[in-house]
């Protein structure tokens, strides 16, 4: 497929089972056709603001949602729950990197954060993205927050018909009486992963013209 010259976008579907490496699966997809924005060099590229690579599409979406939503970032504390290569640390890289969206002042909080309700209620955004359903709570932001919650679980639910339902990770109920702005599960986050998806998938097309 890499050198299949019809074929202009390459994803691989995570998470993988526990015997394959992610990393390496990762890599053996070329840099101009990885259109998930994984592969090493695409990550580099990201590091350095170099943005001629491709961007994960979950963190280019919460970046389009801030952008056409005109959310304020320069100067803002940005507080991201979760630091995965998928959507954790490629989204604080986007919300630090000199542009904007960005130039804001990164947190990012993980499994081993200590007093982490102290560091949430600091946050002017809150990005959650750590997959465990209703996490945030009300008592864990300030008032006037964004929250951007990328979370997808499923949660039993015997009245619906596939006797689950989907929330993120945010207590929406709870939450959107506090919050300014605030994304749903699902609807939110998820179909901006699948555009931009789109977009670099248009991207290596035009590329390899």
């Amino acid at each position: 497929m890499n050198a299949d010259p019809d074929i202009h976008g390459i994803l691989v579907q995570a998470p993988l089972p526990a015997h394959i490496n992610e990393i390496e699966t990762f890599n053996r997809v070329h840099p101009d056709k990885d259109v998930d924005g994984f592969n090493t060099l695409n990550v580099g590229k990201l590091c350095q603001e170099d943005l001629s690579g491709f961007i994960a599409c979950t963190p280019a979406g919460i970046v389009e949602l801030i952008k056409r939503n005109s959310i304020p970032t320069q100067g803002k504390h940005v507080v991201v729950l979760g630091r995965s290569q998928i959507v954790g640390k490629p989204a604080a890289l986007l919300m630090l990197r000199n542009a904007l969206p960005g130039n804001a002042t990164v947190t990012i909080c993980h499994s081993k954060t200590k007093d982490l309700k102290t560091i949430t209620q600091q946050a002017d955004i809150l990005i959650a993205a750590i997959g465990r359903p209703h996490f945030v709570t009300a008592d864990m932001v300030k008032a006037d927050a964004t929250i951007i919650d990328v979370g997808i679980n499923r949660l039993e639910d015997p009245s619906q018909k596939k006797g689950y339902r989907i929330v993120g990770d945010v207590d929406f109920e709870g939450v959107r009486q506090k919050a300014d702005w605030i994304t749903p599960v699902p609807g939110g986050v998820g179909p901006m992963t699948v555009a931009m998806l789109m977009d670099n998938t248009l991207c290596a097309f035009k590329r390899s013209l």
